[in-house]
């Protein structure tokens, strides 16, 4: 029997760490992530200062934007770099990174998390043109956040006359991960967790690079009695943190939600969507998804799509999917997002972009921050932060067609609906067609390229990505086309022969004539 040699509190196994280890700790926001382990890892340096020089490689941003997750290791000396997906959940992070401290990579979710296996079988990276065109192309910056950062961890490479990233292998030499239960040989099963994720080739990669495992668990059991539910072979794992619970939520906003883990299709207590510009976005953008389609929903303004999907009786005619996982059921949102609520199966992080990358999803609705003249996407840069971004690229580079939601303007926009037309009550303060864009997250060209269908879905016009770039297509009832649509952009999109109306009694049936 393994597991009782392996048994440790938290601090002992952090006391293991050695200075200049390159940590690699799973989860998705709260799921999964091993938050007594990231807590201890915290307490070890500001009682010692040590470890010092840590490299940190994360898929997806893990943190309740305030003190949990990731926002443990944001301490100057603890870590010297960070590679990660996404970097809004964990603000520390990502004010050493803007006050140049630590050097800074942003890479693709999809691509770190299918690196790991690259890397677990010490094989040279992964090719993919994930990436190309965007910030994180070598050409537009190679994914470095600051000036500290120098080191080219992502290439350009032509494989048979085609432009491809190699984004290059690094060892793992310490995985912290999260699981459900041991058993007395440390084979790890995760029954309880709404997340499978990375935890196998994290602990793969570590080990094969002689390096260290360290799990949290809530529990130990003498077996785990089906061989197919062990998640992690207990060959691979180190220490093992009994956690009873403390440290060991299932998200950062629930303690336990069985529909996490449970088949089925229960009741979902949907969120209300009482903001009239979120309730026409969603409406316009749920008709553009087909019975039967495969879809994926960003965070943020594109859940109002399954919300109005619930009221219209459409939640069974596709199937919602999560980039962590999940497949069927309704998305969680917030601190749970990355969970489904009755999902119909979960497969693990890595294999759900493999599916994502080859083109799985038929249609995404997805966030935008900024749109330029070309029909090209800003998701990470603004307000003086910077997001990240997260599966973002995979997803808008891979899905057969592409919704992107957001209002026409941001900063205080206040719309109404009377009579049938849409009113402007209060404008924008900031625009989001822009001249020039902070930071190319989606590139409109390579989408026409690639043959993408691309819409751009506000409250009041609908634009389509064309060879000529943006081009309106519709417009609300009620709305002025020079004063309140093309004098508030930054630039002058080309305007179809025969505009079409948006319906928005899609959006408020009671306005229905």
């Amino acid at each position: 029997m393994r597991a009782p040699s392996l048994v440790c509190s938290a601090d002992e196994a952090i006391a293991t760490i050695p200075d200049g280890a390159c940590v690699a700790v799973g989860g998705f926001v709260g799921a999964a992530h091993p938050e007594l382990l990231t807590a201890a890892l915290e307490r070890r340096f500001l009682a010692s200062g040590a470890p010092t020089d840590l490299t940190l490689y994360y898929c997806a941003g893990q943190g309740d934007r305030g003190e949990r997750g990731l926002n443990h290791l944001a301490h100057r000396g603890l870590v010297r770099r960070v590679v990660g997906g996404h970097w809004n959940l964990a603000p520390k992070l990502g004010a050493l990174a803007l006050a140049n401290e630590i050097e800074a990579y942003n890479f693709p979710q999809g691509v770190l998390c299918v690196l790991l296996r690259e890397i677990a079988a010490k094989r040279p990276g992964i090719f993919t043109k994930v990436g190309l065109n965007t910030f994180i192309d070598p050409i537009h910056g190679g994914g470095r956040l600051n000036s500290r950062t120098t080191e080219a961890l992502v290439e350009r490479v032509e494989l048979d006359g085609e432009t491809w990233l190699r984004y290059k292998a690094m060892p793992i030499t310490v995985g912290l991960i999260r699981a459900t239960t041991a058993d007395r040989q440390g084979n790890l099963s995760m029954e309880r967790e709404g997340f499978i994720g990375e935890v196998l080739p994290i602990a793969q990669a570590a080990k094969n690079h002689g390096g260290l495992v360290i799990a949290q668990v809530e529990r130990i059991v003498d077996r785990i009695d089906d061989p197919k539910a062990v998640r992690v072979p207990g060959i691979l794992v180190d220490r093992i943190v009994v956690s009873d619970g403390e440290g060991h939520d299932q998200t950062f906003s629930e303690a336990f939600q069985p529909a996490f883990v449970e088949a089925g299709m229960g009741e979902v207590a949907m969120p209300a969507l009482d903001a009239p510009e979120r309730r026409l976005i969603g409406a316009r953008a749920l008709q553009e998804i087909p019975s039967d389609s495969i879809v994926n929903l960003g965070i943020g303004l594109p859940e109002a799509v399954a919300v109005l999907a619930a009221e219209t009786g459409r939640l069974a005619d596709f199937t919602l999917t999560v980039e962590s996982g999940p497949i069927g059921g309704v998305p969680a949102s917030g601190l749970s997002f990355g969970c489904s609520y009755y999902p119909e199966a979960m497969i693990d992080h890595p294999s759900q972009f493999d599916f994502y990358d080859g083109g799985g999803i038929d249609i995404a609705a997805l966030g935008a921050v900024e749109i330029d003249a070309e029909g090209s996407v800003n998701v990470t840069h603004f307000a003086g932060r910077f997001a990240g971004i997260g599966g973002f690229a995979n997803i808008s580079q891979a899905a057969r067609r592409i919704v992107f939601c957001c209002t026409f303007r941001a900063g205080d926009l206040e719309v109404a609906v009377e009579d049938g037309r849409l009113q402007i009550v209060g404008e924008g303060k900031h625009p989001k067609f822009v001249r020039s864009l902070e930071n190319v997250s989606f590139h409109g060209p390579s989408a026409l390229a690639r043959g993408q269908q691309v819409l751009y879905v506000t409250e009041r016009a609908v634009f389509e990505l064309s060879p000529q770039g943006l081009r309106l297509v519709e417009i609300a009832p009620g709305v002025d086309l020079q004063s309140q649509i093309l004098e508030q952009m930054e630039f002058t999109p080309e305007v179809a022969a025969s505009l079409g109306q948006i319906d928005l009694s899609a959006a408020f049936p009671s306005q229905r004539r």
